[in-house]
């Protein structure tokens, strides 16, 4: 899948998977519709990653036909090479207008502009080297903290500020997805740009010390005020000295150089000199630069090519189902008490409705808080979800459901999905007729279910399961089934 075909696939996701979003934008006969024609387009036999990029594609054309924000934010999200070109235009012209000659005709051997150059990318090439060699110790690894990550971080951040909280539901979403996944593919663009941005500014130094050379008589001295000749020498063999033995040119001894300190003296001709820090530009800045540049070039062309996404993302792994003809399998883990008659049927027809008419719906014996050894998640099929069904007459305890419930997360695969749901049909029963009062305890003990299971980030579906017959309770139920799923990017499979 490249580059376009993941950020279709991560806006058609975001429409698909937020609650609350208009039929006349993006409806279940739009999916259906995009399913069935990218089947019929890639055929049965296609993979997983070609129907999901035809698909994706089908449907991103008729959203951003649609919604006028989803396709200027889309467009806004795209990699811009113009900018990308300005920039490396500014580099090069800033470094045609930052060589060392001055005003004056000469030259000097001690230029701020080109030694600093040199010591700056001598650091950035110390600092890349120093974060490779300690990147086994570093979490996330070596590009975690890079200044390509800092820069999509950064773009994230504005993307997730003032001006995302004027968008539809879905492009925030997107926004913040497409950036976070796409932060390697960035890096690198980034990288490269950056690596020939200070070869071309090394370039365009070059280009003014011989073109200002070209048309008038230059020379070359020194002058310090804490420095002296030998001092200066040592530092012109260290700086200038391969470029010296590359080319064959003698570097002034000591003598030498005494006899080129302005404003006492005229200087000697320039020529020599910027011959040697010519090289020397090429040898340490743009020789190298080139070198990471390409490299880094490379990788983003390859992750443009083959742009990754979460193969074990629900919402993806449901589209292969959708492909495949696969149906979806949930497993109903019963704890603290056992289900009425009926209710299976009952939450298979919710779940058909939510993941699509191929679910098939497994009901596991009742375990008890201190039973988990006797769950078993068969390996072959893996369920796609696993229902947790526990009682709201139970008051909610970290200290025991909340331990039963993180134990269980850590036994099954991290690419299935736990939704946690409450039935209440025993508290309702209990204080059935009490009027008010029942209802505040009803909420109380939601709001308890709640708290608890905020530590770990998990959302409770509350449902009266002997009443699934009745609208007023099958509808909520299908809402938060679907908000839940939603979070965790579980496709609807149609």
């Amino acid at each position: 899948m490249n580059e376009t075909a993941a950020r279709d696939a991560l806006l058609v996701r975001a429409y698909e998977t937020a609650p609350g979003i208009r039929d006349e934008i993006w409806s279940a006969a739009d999916q259906e519709w995009a399913s069935r024609t990218a089947l019929a387009l890639e055929g049965t036999q296609a993979d997983s990653d070609a129907f999901i990029a035809r698909r994706s594609m089908l449907a991103a054309e008729r959203i951003t036909q649609r919604d006028s924000k989803a396709a200027r934010t889309y467009q806004l999200l795209r990699w811009h090479p113009w900018a990308g070109r300005a920039l490396l235009t500014l580099a090069f012209v800033a470094g045609l207008f930052s060589d060392m000659i001055g005003a004056s005709q000469r030259i000097s051997l001690l230029a701020a502009p080109a030694l600093g150059l040199l010591a700056w990318n001598l650091s950035v090439y110390l600092l890349l080297f120093a974060r490779y060699i300690t990147a086994p110790w570093q979490p996330g690894g070596p590009r975690r903290w890079s200044i390509p990550a800092r820069f999509a971080w950064v773009a994230n951040g504005l993307w997730t500020g003032r001006r995302t909280a004027r968008m539809p539901a879905p492009l925030p979403a997107f926004a913040s997805a497409w950036l976070t996944a796409s932060l390697p593919l960035t890096g690198a663009r980034v990288a490269s740009l950056l690596h020939t941005a200070a070869a071309l500014f090394a370039a365009g130094l070059m280009a003014g010390m011989y073109l200002r050379g070209l048309v008038l008589d230059y020379r070359a001295g020194w002058e310090s005020t804490f420095l002296d000749a030998e001092i200066v020498h040592a530092l012109v063999k260290v700086v200038l000295g391969p470029a010296a033995a590359l080319t064959g040119m003698s570097l002034p001894d000591v003598a030498s150089l005494q006899t080129l300190r302005m404003p006492a003296n005229p200087g000697a001709p320039a020529a020599s000199w910027i011959h040697l820090y010519a090289v020397t530009l090429v040898l340490v800045v743009i020789a190298p630069r080139a070198m990471l540049a390409l490299w880094h070039g490379w990788r983003a062309a390859r992750l443009a090519r083959r742009f990754p996404l979460p193969a074990d993302d629900g919402y993806f792994a449901g589209l292969d189902r959708t492909r495949s003809g696969r149906s979806a399998l949930v497993v109903v883990l019963p704890c603290g008490a056992r289900p009425a008659p009926g209710t299976r049927d009952a939450l298979a027809g919710l779940l058909s409705a939510t993941l699509g008419p191929r679910t098939l719906l497994e009901v596991a014996p009742p375990v008890a808080l201190d039973e988990l050894d006797a769950f078993v998640v068969e390996d072959d099929p893996l369920p796609d979800l696993l229902i947790l069904l526990m009682p709201l007459a139970a008051t909610p305890e970290a200290e025991t459901h909340g331990i039963f419930i993180d134990a269980l997360a850590s036994r099954v695969p991290s690419s299935i999905p736990i939704v946690v749901l409450i039935d209440e049909s025993a508290f309702r029963a209990r204080f059935e007729g009490t009027g008010k009062s029942g209802a505040v305890r009803i909420e109380e003990r939601r709001e308890a279910w709640r708290r608890m299971l905020a530590a770990s980030d998990r959302i409770p579906v509350f449902t009266d399961l002997a009443g699934l017959e009745r609208d007023e309770v099958r509808d909520p139920l299908t809402d938060a089934l679907q908000h839940a799923l939603r979070r965790m990017n579980i496709a609807s499979g149609r």
